[in-house]
């Protein structure tokens, strides 16, 4: 390959238009496989010297031949293009979210939970729970790792089991340690939060907007945005900092408490928050929290509330997670900004599961940084009760400073001609009646696949990034499609390559373009089974829920054939069903209905044959003794409660059902047995004390 020195030969001056094209093209090509280097390999070839001689070389080049000048010239972008994008980095823990609490009822929520989980402090009700109260920082969370005491990745949270490579720009962060200092183990992850002062976010924005460059919305966003810059030279003028506050990953124990993990990452060299503070009970929580609430305004960087964590790191172990959060962890969430606004109108929305919603147009105004023009209703009880009406001037705040919510009228500014809000009797989309079922707020559009918005919704929900992510099919080519017939339901995507000839000749679409889809489209048919149920839509069935039922059920085969049994609720089918912790006898009732639909089947029916559904694959240890077990608890247990049982058993890869027939491997049996025992005993299943089944899993 030519080297710069080659080009430097021959003086930009006295190149030929022919000898500049030729070049032009070399050096486009050597840019872009340099910018991939840095920006998505993490691998550079050449020095920040030698690349940048290149990009001189070239600017130089066109300036005299501005014909040359294309929509790829490096000039136009800095680093490497958007569709390059970061490498990926998978969490050896993943990076799962908190759970949010809104009050004090909720707090004693998380603590009486704890209380119950934990055998000691259900037997000891005198016995403290500490908790380490942190600042939720309103930022970017980051996973760094370090090895012999250097930093080698830093990734970003993504969708939790992966995220973004961006090593290269964290280390340009000044507060992220790139040796750390003291005694630490051999391998290490630290994780924390990147974040923006408020100070620094103004004069950032004044220095984008005095350039013609992006503004941002709000410090979180200049924060996301720096970190993810393709060019780490980008990132690195950006005023970005970082508070670590967890170890979820070393080669050996670094202390016994969050309290103790806090100081030592202090002497490894970062930066914990100073707010931090250990409380034991739930009134010190709360005077905590509302000193921080108070204190909010003032602060230098944006929180949304506050991080509650059990102190003790062996508590932490035991309690483990839930599908989707820590049982150890909560988030407490400020109330939101409030603001005062109109309401210009009350339109209808139609879901996918056919919920009408309605969703009130508002007069534009700023909530926390973010300009609201809208904010949902809810439901009709919801817009009844606060007897909303259009025209009427309102109090809004966005819920957990996200979704902006109408808290209230006020009525002593209301018009005098004004008229209650009445939802439509039959769907607004389609024209089918709309009915409310006793017991539910919602009312529904009973048009199912014929209803356009159902239908619609319910592609896009099929094909996003969460479900069989196909790119190249949004909202917009989605309702190409339909209109033309191509795509009625979403198995018809996978068929898409028959129509090929008719799209080539719709606006917008050529034959790279469409082969391109295709192509996305067919590396989508493998799917694994917990986002291939979460694709299906099912009312109540999100991707929590869709993990859970794949654990359970395991292929796709078994899991539709029990929810087609599970319609016979004296089955064992049924109770099984129910059996999984996270599905009550609501979310049953909705699988239940899914599969009743004889145009649900008909769907899935079409489906199935042109995908492949993988069977799941849990993240246990299959060289446990109980990998793939299923195991019953009964009675009473002394050493540990229920609920502690049934989540070591899961983590170990075991089922835990409810009730004991010939699928049954194990019967675990604490104090007063009841009746499983002497069922087990008939069907001869193998019967394990409390002794017995600690010494089985622990050894």
């Amino acid at each position: 390959m030519s080297t710069t020195e080659d080009f430097e030969a021959i003086n930009v001056e006295e190149l030929t238009e022919s000898q500049a094209s030729r070049e032009i093209i070399i050096l486009k090509e050597q840019i872009r496989k340099h910018d991939i280097s840095y920006h998505s390999d993490d691998a550079p070839i050449i020095s920040d010297y030698e690349y940048d001689r290149l990009r001189i070389r070239i600017t130089a080049i066109v300036s005299r031949f501005p014909n040359l000048k294309g929509e790829d010239d490096p000039s136009l972008y800095v680093g490497a293009t958007s569709d390059i994008g970061f490498s990926k980095i998978v969490h050896e823990k993943s990076m799962l979210s908190l759970g949010n609490i809104f009050s004090r009822e909720d707090l004693n929520s998380f603590i009486d939970g704890i209380r119950r989980f934990l055998v000691e402090l259900r037997d000891n009700p005198d016995l403290l729970v500490e908790i380490v109260a942190e600042p939720k920082i309103d930022g970017l969370s980051i996973s760094l790792k370090y090895e012999n005491g250097t930093l080698v990745t830093g990734a970003t949270r993504g969708n939790g089991i992966e995220g973004e490579n961006v090593t290269r720009n964290v280390m340009v962060i000044d507060q992220v340690p790139k040796k750390l200092l003291g005694d630490f183990p051999e391998l290490l992850e630290v994780r924390g939060e990147i974040y923006m002062t408020k100070n620094d976010f103004i004069e950032l924005n004044h220095r984008q907007s005095e350039t013609n460059e992006k503004v941002f919305a709000n410090p979180r966003n200049a924060a996301a945005g720096s970190l993810r810059q393709l060019d780490w030279r980008v990132t690195s003028k950006r005023p970005l900092r970082m508070f670590a506050y967890a170890v979820p990953v070393s080669s050996k124990p670094v202390a016994d408490s969050q309290w103790g993990l806090l100081e030592r990452l202090k002497e490894w060299g970062f930066a914990v928050n100073p707010l931090s503070q250990v409380c034991e009970s739930v009134g010190k929580l709360m005077s905590y929290y509302e000193n921080i609430s108070f204190q909010r305004s003032g602060l230098e960087y944006d929180i949304d509330g506050i991080v509650y964590k059990v102190n003790r790191l062996d508590w932490q172990e035991r309690l483990g997670f839930l599908s989707r959060a820590p049982r150890w962890a909560v988030a407490h969430k400020f109330p939101g900004e409030q603001v005062r606004t109109k309401v210009l109108d009350i339109f209808v929305q139609v879901g996918r599961t056919g919920t009408l919603t309605p969703v009130a147009s508002l007069e534009p105004v700023n909530v926390g940084g973010v300009l609201v023009s809208k904010a949902t209703l809810h439901n009709e009880e919801e817009v009844e009760r606060k007897d909303i009406r259009i025209g009427d001037t309102v109090d809004i705040q966005r819920a957990g400073d996200v979704i902006p919510q109408v808290l209230r009228v006020i009525k002593e500014q209301r018009v005098e001609q004004s008229t209650p809000f009445i939802m439509p009797e039959k769907c607004p989309v389609c024209d089918s009646l709309t009915i409310k079922t006793a017991g539910e707020a919602a009312r529904r559009c009973t048009g199912g696949l014929i209803c356009g918005a159902q239908a619609l919704e319910g592609i896009k929900h099929f094909v996003s990034r969460q479900a069989f992510n196909i790119e190249g099919l949004g909202e917009k080519n989605i309702i190409l499609f339909r209109e033309q017939g191509f795509i009625r339901s979403a198995a018809d995507i996978f068929d898409l390559s028959t129509h090929k000839k008719e799209i080539i000749y719709l606006e917008g679409w050529g034959e790279l373009s469409i082969d391109k889809l295709i192509t996305e489209i067919s590396n989508r048919r493998v799917i694994a089974l917990n986002r291939f149920i979460y694709a299906l839509g099912i009312k109540q069935v999100g991707q929590a829920v869709a993990s859970l039922l794949a654990k359970n059920y395991q292929n796709y085969q078994n899991w539709s054939q029990s929810m087609i049994n599970a319609a016979d609720k004296s089955s064992t089918y049924y109770s099984d069903l129910l059996d999984i912790n996270g599905v009550g006898s609501s979310i049953a009732e909705d699988l239940i209905y899914f599969f009743c639909q004889p145009q649900n089947l008909e769907f899935l029916n079409k489906l199935v044959p042109k995908i492949q559904i993988q069977e799941h694959i849990g993240a246990q240890d299959q060289s446990s003794r109980i990998f793939d077990k299923t195991i019953v608890f009964t009675g009473s247990m002394s050493s540990l409660t229920r609920g502690e049982a049934k989540a070591r058993a899961e983590a170990l890869g075991s089922k835990v059902v409810g009730t004991v027939s010939n699928k049954t491997d194990y019967l675990v049996i604490g104090s007063d047995p009841g009746s499983k025992l002497a069922k087990a005993k008939e069907l001869g299943i193998r019967v394990l004390t409390e002794a017995e089944w600690l010494d089985l899993i622990d050894n």
